[in-house]
Order: structure tokens, then C-alpha cells, then sequence
């Protein structure tokens, strides 16, 4: 019985300036979210990174709205995907340094990915869609 089957994780795309600024994140976060930070490093190491003209429209960003499954609980949730200091679970506004928001990022509609829990636990998110914010002028 092999794991890598259960292990694999889709393709994932990032846009070229989020990447940077996620990582700059995440190793200044490194002390107090080790977990969050390891998994958003590794999820930016993996991503095809692109200039934000050429991210597809369905693709999970920054400050894109994802409507996703929770398999494990058969519910479906709808977030804001923002940087943490814009977080705000009862606005809809879920934080990238969360386990759930760093499993999200770089996702498209149709894909679903085996991802971590705060406790651990694997859990599937399948994202239903995704709606870019309007560009900010």
C-alpha cells in the first residue's frame, strides 16, 4: 500500500507578486505558525507562477471569493481569500496563514486537494468556484 497516490496534489498557479509577498509571509511568520508556514512554502515551491495577466479567471488568488466542500463535513463554505491582517471568519474573509486558506491558493474550479487540518486530520476541499475581486485602480 503506497501513500503517493493519496498524497499527490493538483497543479496549482500563482500570480508572480502574490507568490513573493506569501513567502515573505510565511518566513515571518515562521515562529508562531510553523505548520501554516511549511505547508504555504511548499504550496509556492510546487505552483506555476504567472504574470497576473495570464492567471486564468478561475483560478484561487488573492482576494478571490472561493466557494469550496468541505468533504469531511458535506458543507459548503464561501471566503474571501485575504492576508491576515484583513481576516474576518464572520465577514466571509478567511486569512492565507489558516490552514484552510493556504490549502486554497493557486486551486481551480473543479479541483479538490487531500489537505490539513489544525489538528491534522486530512480533509478534501473541492472548490466549486472561484470569483476574482474587481481590479483595484
Amino acid at each position: 500500500m503506497t501513500h503517493s497516490k493519496a498524497r499527490r496534489r493538483p497543479p496549482i498557479h500563482m500570480i508572480d507578486v502574490e507568490a513573493d509577498r506569501l513567502t515573505n509571509l510565511a518566513l515571518a511568520a515562521k515562529e508562531q505558525n510553523p505548520q501554516v508556514c511549511r505547508l504555504l512554502l511548499d504550496e509556492i515551491d510546487r505552483a506555476k507562477i504567472h504574470d497576473r495577466a495570464r492567471i486564468a479567471p478561475d483560478v484561487v488568488t488573492m482576494r478571490s471569493t472561493v466557494q469550496f466542500l468541505d468533504a469531511a463535513t458535506g458543507r459548503e463554505h464561501i471566503y474571501e481569500l485575504v492576508y491576515p491582517r484583513e481576516a474576518d471568519i464572520a465577514s466571509g474573509k478567511i486569512s492565507i496563514m489558516t490552514p484552510v486558506g493556504a490549502g486554497l491558493i493557486g486551486l481551480r474550479e473543479g479541483q479538490s486537494i487531500l489537505w490539513p487540518d489544525r489538528d491534522g486530520r486530512e480533509r478534501e476541499l473541492a472548490i466549486i468556484r472561484v470569483r476574482q475581486a474587481a481590479p483595484t485602480v
